[in-house]
């Protein structure tokens, strides 16, 4: 009996060290963990612990747009500013263009709060617009932090007297040692905002005294049971993919995935298929009316081969799903700003929780099931294997006009649109009646392109030319500053040779 526990521990711990290498997060405990539906319970909380500052607040959003909601959260902020609060905010250049003025962050900065930007155009960086900063998280004090899929703008709250509903979404409140790794991420991105070197091993010298002021976990207080990972992914990392491909293959009961802009790669749909197919109870719950059209069309694409393997999916009646959950089993959830596609799991900064909680688990599955009393589940047809909608007895919204769309999902979508494209090429897989808009659409685009360029060809020549004279011109900038900006060595002390650094 001793033998078959300690076998049982080891094969846990096994597990646990496979979750921590996959995620490149470790597991820690003592913490206390809520749930926070919408921004009808998300907002307060946040505002609340914003007023109740005394030390610092780091506040991250893709946007904050310049409406009531975002001119409430500005003047918190800024409140708190005036009373000697240490108060950063970092947005998204991308996620702010259409929505936020540069004027909106004039009143914030007048208060003593600093405001960066991560990731403006540069003229360096031709293709720089690709990656981008999509975490969302607030935290305060060091004692308490947020993360979540929440931005802050009016689509979150609704508009009652237009009879609008607000977007649907989700984020946690965290308390405890977790806290610190909150913190750390923020660090992480609001130097990359400068350029400035965000490598683990430096990230004290690149933001001074702030970071030297960074909880650490071991001196927060225990504040619960709960055992958290919090996985903070940036390009050149697949930590929350690695993640969700391995829950994927080792599910055993069931897992339950809410997507805002569904379009996941080859391998983890065949993932997906593999676990239904052994008799995982698998469910995939997404928009029925998004903010992003197109999107929403490749992510219809890829209903029918999971429909056929057994997985079951929904699309949300209201006017925009826009939360990132899973829960697996009975005693693993996942919150945060993370989809499931290429551009969150290759090209973003991102920042999500795993939570290893059965009682938490429980909560998730709950809301799960309310959500899908709201949403319309996709069946194939028996005879012609064609995706179609059952009966819901609510009627389907309009779909949301297209303007508020990221760069980064909409990179996600050509990738999509290309790899249809590509499947009727080369025969790689069968297409289905849903793809047929894909395919007119990429008939369409290869029509008027051929026009232009018999008709017109300096349209496009002319474009491409200039583009390509850029691409020239930052390399040789690049390459220029790398020869010219390698700095003597300050530590001639210690008898090193001279070290090369570069920051844009």
């Amino acid at each position: 009996m001793a033998a078959d526990r300690n076998a049982f521990g080891s094969r846990a711990a096994n597990v646990r060290d496979a979750f921590a290498r996959a995620a490149g997060a470790p597991l820690i405990g003592g913490n206390k963990i809520r749930l926070l539906k919408d921004a009808a319970e998300n907002y307060p909380a946040w505002l609340t612990a914003i007023e109740s500052a005394r030390l610092e607040v780091c506040f991250e959003s893709y946007f904050i747009e310049e409406d009531e909601v975002g001119r409430r959260f500005r003047a918190a902020l800024a409140a708190r500013a005036r009373e000697g609060v240490r108060v950063r905010v970092l947005y998204d250049w991308m996620g702010a263009v259409g929505r936020t003025p540069c004027s909106f962050w004039q009143p914030l900065r007048e208060a003593g709060a600093e405001v960066r930007c991560f990731n403006p155009p540069r003229f360096s960086e031709p293709f720089g617009w690709l990656g981008r900063d999509h975490r969302k998280m607030v935290a305060v004090d060091g004692e308490i932090g947020f993360v979540t899929g929440l931005c802050v703008g009016q689509s979150w709250v609704g508009r009652p007297e237009k009879k609008i509903e607000p977007w649907r979404d989700t984020g946690v409140e965290i308390r405890g040692p977790a806290v610190a790794e909150i913190v750390a991420a923020f660090t992480q991105t609001w130097a990359a905002a400068r350029r400035e070197d965000v490598s683990n091993n430096s990230l004290g010298a690149t933001e001074g005294s702030f970071t030297a002021a960074l909880p650490r976990r071991e001196d927060l207080p225990p504040a619960g049971d709960t055992a958290v990972r919090i996985i903070a992914s940036r390009p050149g990392t697949t930590g929350i993919y690695l993640l969700d491909q391995l829950i994927a293959a080792r599910v055993s009961k069931s897992l339950w995935l809410t997507d805002a802009y569904f379009l996941g790669t080859t391998p983890y749909i065949q993932a997906l298929r593999a676990a239904a197919l052994d008799g995982v109870d698998v469910r995939l719950l997404v928009p029925g009316a998004s903010d992003l059209a197109l999107v929403s069309s490749l992510s219809r694409a890829i209903y029918r081969p999971l429909l056929e393997a057994g997985v079951r999916v929904f699309e949300w009646n209201g006017p925009m799903l826009h939360a990132k959950t899973a829960v697996a089993d009975e005693d693993r959830s996942r919150v945060g700003s993370s989809n499931l596609n290429l551009a969150s799991w290759f090209g973003n900064w991102e920042l999500d929780v795993a939570i290893e909680d059965r009682e938490f688990a429980r909560a998730m599955r709950a809301m799960y099931e309310e959500d899908l009393e709201h949403s319309t589940e996709v069946i194939l047809s028996a005879r012609r294997k064609r995706v179609r909608l059952s009966h819901s007895p609510e009627p389907r919204p309009r779909r949301a006009r297209g303007k508020r769309g990221s760069a980064s999902r909409a990179a996600a979508g050509a990738f999509g649109v290309a790899s249809a494209v590509g499947a009727l090429v080369t025969h790689r897989r069968l297409l289905g009646p849903a793809e047929a808009k894909i395919m007119v659409t990429a008939a369409t685009t290869f029509f008027l392109l051929a026009i232009v360029l018999v008709w017109a060809p300096r349209a496009l020549t002319v474009p491409l030319a200039a583009f390509g004279f850029w691409v020239a011109g930052a390399l040789l900038w690049k390459a220029w500053r790398l020869h010219c900006v390698a700095a003597p060595s300050a530590t001639a002390r210690s008898g090193q040779a001279a070290k090369w650094r570069l920051f844009f």
